[in-house]
């Protein structure tokens, strides 16, 4: 029995692998041609060392990094755009100050692939006694030109950003212009956790600002980072499970390991905190972080 179910593990794996070699990603979904022909969005081999200065596409072209002041934290550039469309926006990016004293919450959010769902980007959003939120999305940096291909981010194309944004740019974005699904889950960190996290997020950014790293589709991605950021904090936490491969399951993972502040069923919770019509509803309000939590 033991044997056999190493085997279905083992299995379970190598289909989530072949999955995302062919289907995932951290940024955006593959084009038409893209899934036509993973290899036709490659338009060359990228350098054999990973770089911050190459021509960027206009979304991802800026490093966010904090500068630490005891408890007081600025973090820069952190994006705000308004977008007219996914690929037409307003650029804005901002210098924010935060105590960390102030932090209350770290929510945990899943955006499934439509053509995919157990394929999904996964998101974290932090909580300010002040009532602003500040999200962080791990994506895959393209350059101007470049479409996102799975075969690419596996090959060292792609380097890896921590996008240090609004609730509105990256909720909004997904749910008006790309017309997917947002969940966003409450959890259970503490506040000294939540603190703990934000630290170490924070700190990650600074260092890719200065030491870049390549994305990589299954080993330095959305989820693994997230991943990694808790059990850096909580040794073991997360243990390995197939639903890190496919994170269009990563909230039944933690909603098993108790990470998720809710007493209900997945199902339940699934459908309580589904925020795709409140995000696009209230897209232009100053209170949007507040609306979309009801």
């Amino acid at each position: 029995m033991q044997l056999a179910m190493h085997s279905m593990l083992a299995t379970s794996i190598g289909i989530a692998a072949v999955f995302l070699l062919l289907s995932a990603g951290c940024s955006t979904l593959p084009s038409e041609q893209a899934a036509r022909d993973p290899l036709a969005s490659i338009p060359h081999f990228a350098s054999l060392l990973p770089s911050n200065q190459r021509a960027w596409r206009a979304d991802l072209a800026v490093v966010p990094y904090a500068d630490f002041d005891g408890d007081q934290v600025t973090v820069h550039n952190v994006r705000d755009f308004v977008y007219q469309n996914d690929e037409e926006f307003v650029v804005n990016y901002l210098d924010e100050q935060f105590d960390l004293n102030q932090i209350e919450t770290v929510d945990f959010l899943v955006v499934p692939f439509n053509n995919a769902p157990s394929l999904a980007h996964t998101m974290l959003s932090f909580g300010f006694r002040d009532g602003r939120y500040l999200g962080v999305s791990v994506e895959a940096r393209l350059e101007e030109g470049e479409e996102y291909s799975p075969i690419a981010g596996a090959l060292r194309q792609y380097e890896l950003i921590y996008v240090i944004a609004t609730e509105r740019d990256l909720i909004g974005r997904r749910t008006r212009h790309r017309a997917v699904d947002v969940y966003l889950y409450p959890t259970k960190a503490t506040r000294v956790q939540a603190r703990a996290l934000f630290v170490d997020v924070m700190k990650r950014a600074n260092k890719l600002a200065s030491e870049p790293e390549f994305y990589d589709t299954i080993t330095n991605n959305c989820t693994s980072n997230i991943v990694r950021h808790i059990n850096r904090l909580q040794p073991g936490r997360i243990p390995f499970d197939f639903r890190v491969l496919l994170p269009g399951y990563s909230d039944q993972l933690a909603h098993e390991l108790g990470l998720l502040d809710t007493d209900v069923s997945l199902t339940l919770s699934r459908r309580e905190h589904r925020i795709t019509e409140l995000a696009n509803l209230h897209i232009a309000s100053r209170q949007f972080s507040q609306r979309i939590r009801r």
